[in-house]
């Protein structure tokens, strides 16, 4: 794109009635607007895109008498390549359509779980007193019911639900001094 200056004479010729310059001008800034459109409007596709860089080049066609000639023209451009870009999408609707293929080799494998995450909480299940760390293991790791491990600890299931509650109040008060 030519400089600004150059861009804004056009202009003002243009709009004076120099087909030349007019011709000029649309040939010069129509990559730049291609640009801009496809950055904004990547997810429209190539064709989608192309539809609404002649929208923009349209409407400046139909809106060139608004452009203030003492305000700079890339800022009023611009504006126009970026509210119909807007209309695009808004025309589409919530409605987007993307094919997997364009995406199958990029797609992440899922993660392997982290063995940091065993060790981290045997730290904090070392901090509790033994029995409640027992009784957390026990649901957490073990997936014993209330009634096993109340039958293991020779403890009543109320009991066993009592210290449960209290020793995971226990790891949110040890987890919030490790956050700070």
């Amino acid at each position: 794109m030519a400089d600004s200056d150059a861009l804004e004479d056009l202009m003002r010729a243009a709009n004076r009635g120099d087909s030349a310059a007019y011709q000029r001008l649309f040939t010069a800034i129509t990559p730049v607007l291609r640009k801009v459109v496809r950055a904004r409007g990547a997810a429209l596709g190539h064709a989608g895109c192309e539809d609404v860089l002649q929208d923009v080049l349209l409407a400046i066609h139909r809106k060139r008498h608004t452009w203030r000639e003492d305000a700079p023209l890339r800022p009023w451009l611009y504006a126009i390549a970026r509210h119909k870009v807007i209309d695009a999408f808004r025309a589409r609707g919530r409605h987007v359509e993307v094919s997997l293929d364009d995406f199958a080799e990029g797609l992440p494998a899922a993660a392997d779980p982290d063995p940091m995450d065993g060790r981290d909480m045997e730290k904090v299940l070392g901090q509790l007193d033994p029995r409640a760390a027992d009784i957390v293991r026990a649901f957490g790791q073990n997936g014993e019911t209330t009634a096993e491990t109340a039958a293991r600890l020779d403890m009543t299931e109320g009991a066993v639900r009592v210290a449960l509650h209290r020793a995971l109040k226990s790891i949110a008060r040890l987890r919030e001094r490790m956050i700070e």
